[in-house]
């Protein structure tokens, strides 16, 4: 008995247009300049009506443009006449795109590269790339989505095969869902792995770190999206005071250190306002000029808790990161540090404080104690996470990394467990592998100092 065949499965191989396109010979079409048209299986037509979709500017001059397994070229080709610098990626070399560059006389960049090359190939950052019919061909497509969120300073265009493009409303509220070709049962060929419906196109485009998604349309058997790496501008005048923001830092760490190589970096932002509720909705967060948007926000007391995901695309270096409300101005700016190695040559530490008392060279401790030192020889980016305490050879919690006074000493605090011996101790402070030299303090029970 053969194997049995769904009707979903025959509905998808039915979505085969591999005769058509042999057939014509150029999945383009084309209109050279002396006249000449191309007939390609994509009309001339349909190719402008896609191509008018698109929210970018129509003088690119100025602008650097990703287009994304290119074909034949014609997007590549329209966005250069539009005055875009163009860069044209595929994993293999097309004739039919070579043939075309000469008759244009373009200066199109064609690169022979596998997608999952594009990090490390140097090319830059682009303006607006172009992620055309690519997405369910790779076997990894969120992963895909966020090496495209990386390489985009302002939009990228997703247009993908999607399973449900006449009805998706229907199902608009429920949870998200996308379908896996694991041979060739998607238009009876092999490297078309998924086929998302449009609620989960969406989903991953802002899953991928993209601050707005927007879907442009639907057609048959595909969708396009927008996806904007920065927010809608600030209104013009401002409606709502800014939020009073207490600390921007790693949501893992507590930290002010980032590293683009781990595959989740989540940030939070502690903030007081006067409205209540907050929803994530509402909030718009900014990292130099990339956008987040809130995955969370909750309440704890007197402020809010807001988590975002570290904007992709983050060179190394230091980043501001700002947060604002839909209709406010931002409120205080707070650094981070992106991939930055944490290098220090001589630490040295002095005065050594009850945290609480102010005692020098005393710590009370009860159920538990606060220390406090000034520290000097610091790294620029050291914080509570890389920052470590001892006393002997027991390590405390860092809880706090001061900014640099004018003599370049920055406070330490460090919590004191309750269960510390009383008595003489060793104390030094450890970062990027250099330790200090210790200076002694005494640990006294707050029950026997009274």
């Amino acid at each position: 008995m053969g194997k049995r065949v769904s009707a979903a499965e025959e509905a998808r191989r039915r979505i085969d247009f591999s005769k058509e396109l042999a057939a014509k010979g150029w999945y383009h079409s084309f209109e050279l300049p002396e006249g000449t048209v191309i007939d390609g299986f994509m009309t001339l037509e349909q190719q402008k009506r896609r191509y008018a979709q698109f929210p970018i500017p129509d003088d690119l001059r100025g602008k650097r443009l990703l287009d994304t397994g290119a074909w034949d070229g014609w997007f590549s080709f329209e966005a250069e006449r539009h005055g875009a610098e163009v860069t044209a990626i595929d994993c293999v070399e097309l004739a039919t795109f070579l043939d075309i560059r000469a008759k244009l006389g373009s200066d199109v960049d064609y690169r022979i590269l596998d997608f999952y090359e594009l990090p490390g190939a140097g090319l830059g950052k682009f303006d607006i790339v172009f992620f055309l019919g690519v997405l369910y061909h790779v076997r990894h497509p969120l992963l895909a989505l966020e090496i495209v969120c990386a390489l985009t300073r302002d939009v990228a265009i997703v247009d993908s095969f999607v399973t449900d493009p006449d009805d998706w409303l229907e199902h608009a509220g429920e949870i998200p869902s996308m379908e896996f070709y694991e041979l060739d049962e998607l238009g009876n060929q092999f490297g078309n792995w998924v086929g998302p419906t449009v609620p989960c196109l969406l989903a991953m485009c802002r899953a991928a770190g993209f601050a707005r998604v927007e879907l442009l349309g639907t057609g048959a058997h595909h969708a396009v999206v927008a996806c904007y790496r920065n927010w809608e501008p600030a209104p013009a005048e401002i409606a709502s005071d800014a939020p009073e923001i207490l600390t921007i830092e790693n949501a893992r760490t507590n930290g002010i250190n980032f590293s683009t190589r781990k595959s989740e970096e989540y940030l939070t932002c502690v903030f007081r306002t006067t409205r209540d509720p907050v929803t994530p909705e509402m909030l718009r967060l900014m990292v130099d000029d990339f956008g987040a948007a809130c995955l969370f926000v909750t309440r704890e007391g007197d402020s809010w808790r807001a988590t975002f995901h570290l904007p992709p695309g983050l060179d190394p270096g230091w980043h501001a990161s700002r947060l604002r409300f839909c209709d406010s101005g931002f409120g205080r700016e707070f650094r981070i540090a992106v991939d930055m190695p944490l290098e220090a040559k001589q630490i040295e530490i002095k005065e050594v404080f009850d945290g609480v008392a102010w005692t020098q060279g005393e710590v009370q401790v009860g159920e538990r104690g606060f220390l406090s030192c000034w520290a000097g020889g610091l790294p620029e980016n050291a914080d509570r996470a890389n920052v470590r305490a001892f006393l002997g050879n027991r390590r405390l919690g860092v809880d706090y990394v001061g900014e640099p006074n004018a003599g370049g000493y920055r406070q330490v605090n460090a919590v004191v467990a309750g269960n510390v011996t009383q008595g003489k101790h060793e104390f030094h402070v450890e970062c990027a592998s250099v330790s200090s030299r210790s200076l002694p303090v005494a640990i006294r029970s707050q029950s026997s100092s009274k």
